[in-house]
């Protein structure tokens, strides 16, 4: 009976693994954790190059350009920075799941081993009035069973809901940092052609200027 238990647990705990992908990366919930804080600091420094890439960009000639590349880049470290908090986060729920029904197990392994305990002891002598022991049913054994598969499934819909709602807000969140940016390119487009605009106006006025002085000068000549 208690190999059977054991076994059970194994085939839980394997289930579960087999049911996520693979997840190299991670190996512990501890590291998981070391993940997770890694992330949050590397997400914090992927910000501040692209905040120091906008500053540079400022000081160029083709400003959009460079923009564009410091976006780009951007979005890619912080893409591959949510698989690595996905990865990690998806770990740690696996691994709470698995220590819940390993120890859901224990319990199932230990009720049967005390009610194979008690049917195991000899009838109690004819001269005591003690009322013998109900035979063990195994009614708790299986409403235990019942209520596990019930929280199997219930954590299964919960991760699958999670995930679909992640799922919606990564694309949320995509939709607005591209609005952002489409945002910022318009208001650098605009900036561009002002500063573009005063240049010619300022040529055009400097122009003007000379041949006016050009002019009178000439006028002057001929006075002489």
């Amino acid at each position: 009976m208690k190999a059977i238990f054991k076994q059970l647990g194994a085939l839980i705990v394997a289930a579960v693994a087999v049911s996520a992908p693979a997840r190299a990366q991670v190996k512990s919930v501890a590291e998981a954790d070391a993940a997770l804080e890694q992330v949050r600091a590397e997400r914090a420094a992927v910000h501040e190059t692209f905040a120091a890439s906008e500053r540079e960009c400022s000081t160029k000639f083709f400003v959009n350009n460079c923009l564009d590349k410091a976006k780009e880049k951007r979005r890619v470290d912080l893409a591959a920075l949510r698989v690595k908090e996905v990865d990690a986060e998806h770990f740690k729920r696996v691994d709470s799941v698995a220590r819940r029904d390993a120890d859901l197990v224990e319990r199932n392994r230990k009720d049967a081993e005390d009610q194979a305990a008690r049917a195991a002891q000899p009838p109690k002598p004819p001269h005591e009035e003690k009322a013998a022991p109900a035979a063990p049913t195994g009614v708790r054994v299986a409403e235990r069973e019942a209520q596990h598969d019930a929280k199997v499934k219930a954590q299964e819909q919960q991760d699958a809901a999670e995930a679909g709602k992640r799922a919606a807000n990564v694309a949320a969140f995509e939709r607005k940092q591209a609005e952002s940016q489409r945002r910022q390119a318009e208001v650098a487009r605009k900036k561009a052609e002002n500063e573009a605009k005063a240049k010619r106006n300022a040529e055009r006025a400097e122009e003007d200027r000379r041949k006016a002085e050009a002019a009178a000068a000439a006028a002057a000549a001929k006075k002489q």
